[in-house]
Formats: structure tokens, sequence, C-alpha cells
């Protein structure tokens, strides 16, 4: 497109000034056509021909609005493109129709907005309100169902509560019939434990401790005695065991099942009380997506009544074990009062002998003994007087390692820098001395253990045989039990 101008050989130096009489330039109705570019004359550097095809060529073309550049927002007028000659001016791009025809367009998208935001406003109210009655409604349906809910966790709740107190109750006399016949079993025990003992111990002792003599023999005899009635308690004892497990099990059950029915009830209970201005709401998005449940109303209270019922059965079985069980000590204790009094007579001698041997064994185990407390305390004097050389170390090797950071000329071997050289060997040299001593002190501290651990061996070897003889032996056939404590009262 050609466009209208100067003639061609004209050439200015300085752009005129914008006429104030004619039509307004394009740029200045930029404001009523929003997202288009304004129109700017063209450079006076353009050498346009002033020819009447060429005006007749350019007023021809309709003018359209161009697209409003982002990068044409903003600039000043001082960036703007100069203007091109007064007779270029003359011809507009729009007429004044366009201009009132542009005004009217707006208002009506203006109108047209209004009433559809006016209509949405109405519509979004109405829709808020219906919006709010209906989560009304369901809250306190929920609300609802939540206190049923929790009505029937209480009602099972009381239920195993009960139960679980009897299961109790028979759990602790099963078990207090359990510890009387594991007393009585220990007391009917006593004796057979006394001669086993015996054996087993004096056959424990070493070297020239080993003697045998004529206590062994009514040994053999009172074992046989004893055992017929320590199996048939052991059979009940692990009936006992094998019932309590039982009744703990099934309690066990019941105090499982209690406790999810509480803390359900505690949870339940919390949220039915729940409302819109409760502290501790907060939003968790896809929680109602996510399915936790593993029963339903049917199965959930079928679960506890198995769990009674199971519980009530265990009850049962438990209460005639106890019966056979009394049964069973009366009859036991009756029989263990034949081999009690034949097998008392032969330690004495041997007693005294080793207690004179465990005597002198002490006397030298306790001069060595002091000994080693003395090396030891000498040892962690050592040890304390090379910890003492570590901060002095320390302090040396950092002023070194300080000084060496000193620039250039100042890097001076003086006689600083020779002292906390020669005061580094010097403290190495203490350490290395101290640690010398620390090993030697160590050795003559093995040494010493060494020692120890012979007196000890020998002191235990003569130890054993007197707490066999003495302790084990004569200690345990000084009494034999009653028969309230073979039925296992005491």
């Amino acid at each position: 497109m050609e466009l209208v101008g100067s003639p061609l050989t004209a050439t200015r130096a300085h752009p005129r000034s914008t006429p104030t009489k004619f039509l307004p330039a394009i740029s200045t109705m930029a404001s009523s056509y929003k997202n288009r570019f304004p129109y700017y004359p063209l450079p006076q550097s353009f050498s346009l021909p002033w020819m009447p095809s060429a005006y007749y060529k350019t007023a021809a073309i309709n003018p359209t609005l161009a697209p409003f550049s982002k990068s044409s927002q903003g600039l000043t007028p001082s960036k703007m493109l100069p203007l091109i000659s007064n007779r270029t001016t003359l011809f507009t791009r729009y007429t004044p129709d366009d201009w009132y025809r542009s005004n009217l367009t707006n208002y009506k998208e203006s109108e047209t907005s209004r009433h559809n935001a006016e209509r949405l406003r109405v519509d979004t109210s109405r829709m808020i309100l219906d919006k709010y009655q209906q989560t009304k409604r369901t809250q306190v349906q929920s609300t609802k169902n939540l206190g049923e809910r929790v009505n029937d966790i209480e009602f099972w709740k009381s239920e195993l509560c009960h139960e679980l107190d009897e299961m109790i109750r028979e759990t602790n006399a099963l078990s207090d019939m359990k510890k009387r016949l594991e007393r009585a079993l220990a007391e009917t025990e006593a004796p057979l434990q006394v001669t086993q003992e015996c054996l087993l111990h004096r056959e424990k002792r070493m070297g020239i401790d080993l003697v045998h003599d004529d206590v062994e023999k009514q040994l053999f005899t009172e074992v046989d005695v004893i055992r017929s009635c320590q199996e048939r308690m052991q059979q009940y004892l692990d009936k006992a065991k094998v019932q309590l497990a039982s009744n703990r099990a099934a309690q066990h059950e019941l105090e499982i099942d209690l406790v999810n029915k509480q803390a359900a009830h505690r949870i339940d209970d919390k949220c039915h009380h729940l409302r819109n201005t409760s502290d501790g709401i907060s939003y968790y998005r896809g929680v109602e997506r996510i399915d936790a449940t593993i029963s339903v109303p049917e199965s959930w209270a079928k679960f506890t009544d198995n769990n009674i019922l199971c519980s009530q059965s265990e009850r049962v079985a438990s209460a005639k074990l106890r019966d056979n069980i009394e049964n069973l000590l009366m009859v036991t204790a009756n029989e263990m009062w034949c081999q009690f009094n034949s097998v008392n007579v032969a330690f004495t001698n041997r007693i005294a002998e080793t207690a004179d041997a465990k005597s002198k064994i002490q006397t030298h185990l306790a001069k060595t003994l002091q000994e080693i407390f003395q090396i030891e305390m000498n040892i962690e004097t050592i040890r304390k007087a090379i910890r003492d050389k570590g901060p002095p170390l320390k302090v040396a090797q950092t002023r070194l390692d300080e000084r060496t950071r000193r620039p250039n000329m100042e890097l001076c071997r003086d006689a600083a820098q020779l002292r906390l050289v020669n005061e580094v060997h010097e403290i190495d040299e203490t350490i290395q001395s101290l640690q010398q001593r620390l090993r030697d002190a160590e050795d003559t501290l093995q040494m010493l253990v060494r020692a120890k651990s012979a007196l000890e061996h020998d002191l235990a070897v003569k130890a054993n045989s007197l707490f066999i003889d003495q302790e084990k032996c004569m200690g345990m056939r000084k009494t034999f039990p009653s028969t309230v404590r073979l039925v296992g009262y005491v």
C-alpha cells in the first residue's frame, strides 16, 4: 500500500507539531477500544510520493483496528514514532459513525454483563440456601446415627464387662489352686529335692573331695518313695496350666473386644458431639474414598456374642478342674513321712576339714586382692597423668598451627617458634614414658589377677564341697514339710 505524504524530495530536519484543529489521533481513542494497537503516524524519514493515484488508493481501503501489542503499552510520547505532515493527518481511518457505534456497542456489552451478573447472584443465593438446608439435614441424620451407634456400643460394653469380671474371678480362683498345687508339689518335692541334690551336688565335688560313703544308699531309697506322688501332681499341674491358658485366652479376647469397644465408644461419642463450631475440625481430603471397614452390624454383634459364649464354656471346665485338684492334694499329703529320718548322720567330720582349708585360702586371697586394688589405683593415676598432658599438647600444637598462617616474612623461626617445637617434643616424650609405665603396671596387674584366679579356683573347690555338705545336704534335711504345707496352703 502506498501512503500519502510529502513530495519525494521533501525532507524535514525537525518534526512538525501536531495540529489541534483536526480530528484526534487514533491513539487518543485507545481507552474506548481495548486490546487494540493505537495508530501512530509514520516517521518523517519515509519518502511518500505526492500523487493523486496514491491518495485515492489509500482512501479506498477500509480502516481496521490492529491488535494492541503489549510492547507498545507504556511507550512515552518521546519514544513514539514522529508524526507525518499535516496533509497526512487529514485522512483519518474512522468516521464519527464508527465512533458512536463503538460507544453503543460498549454500552450494550456492559448492560448484558450486568444482567448476567445479577442473574448469577440470584441463582447463587438460591443455591447457597438450598445446599445449606441439605447439608444441615444430612448432618442431623449423621448425628442421630452416631447416637444410635453409641448406645449399641454401650450395651455390648456392659455385657463384656460382666462376663470379663466373672472370667477374672474364675481365672484368679484357678490360678490360686494352681499356686497351691505348685506349692504342694514343691513341698512334696522337698525330700526328693534334698536327696537328688545331695547325690547330684556330691558328684560335683572335684579332686580329692570326691568321697563315697553310706549316705548315698539311703538317698536312693528315698527317691523312689516320693516320685509316684510327684507324677500325679505334675499331671494335674499340666492340666491346670492348659486350662489357665485357655481362660486367659478367652479373657484376652474379652479384654481386646472391650478395649476396642471403649475406643470406638470414645471416638463415636466425640464424633457425636462435634459441631460446626467445635475445635479440632479440619479438612481431610479424600477420606471419604477410604473404606477401612471390615464388618457389618450383624457380624459385629455376632463377634462379641461368640466371645462371651466361649468365655462361659471355659469357666465351667475350670471349675470342674479345681475340684479334682483339691481331692488330689488331700490324698498325696499322707504319703511323705517314711523315709525322712534315716540319712542325716554322715556329714560332720568332712565339713570340719573342708572349713579349715577354706579359711587358709581366704587369708591369702584377701592379701592378693589388696595388692590388686593398689595397682589399679596406680594405673588410674597414670592414665590421669596421660589425660592431663592432652590440653598442653593441644595448646602447643594449636599455637604452631596458627603461627604457620603468618604472612610472608613474618614466618620467622624465632625463639617462640623453637620453644613451641621443643614443647611439643617434650610432651610427646612424657606421654610415651607414661604409656610405657602404664603397660608395665597392667602386666603386673595381670599377674596378680592370675594369682587371684588360682586362689579363687581352689577356694571355690573347697567352698563347693563345704556348701554341698553343710548347706545343701544338712541344711535341707533339718526339717520336713507339715501336712498344711503339703496341701499348698502355706
